[in-house]
């Protein structure tokens, strides 16, 4: 798993992208992105899958903020990120949430 970050010349917002490699996601079909920056839709960040079997989606994000995520694998398996810039409890269940650091 990975985060990449770029920091655009206006410096008010940062384009990251997050990965999964085919060895995070060995017999996944479908991964969401879910988090505090989309109200933890679901639904609405799902990640593209490329021929090698990697996952990715490139979100935009306010800086200076830190945003909340996990990743969600066909509708029924919560999964961390290995490279987010830390953890934090969840509030809902006994587990931990991702954190980026924008």
């Amino acid at each position: 798993m990975a985060l990449y970050k770029s920091y655009p010349k206006s410096g008010k917002t940062c384009k990251v992208t997050f990965e999964l490699p085919a060895e995070a996601s060995r017999g996944v079909k479908k991964v969401c992105l879910v988090g505090d920056f989309n109200n933890w839709d679901t639904t609405s960040h799902v990640l593209a899958r490329n021929k090698d079997g990697l996952f990715s989606i490139t979100v935009t994000l306010q800086q200076g903020r830190e945003y909340e995520f996990r990743y969600l694998m066909d509708d029924e398996r919560w999964e961390n990120d290995w490279a987010a810039d830390r953890y934090t409890q969840s509030t809902y269940g006994n587990c931990d949430n991702s954190v980026v650091i924008v």
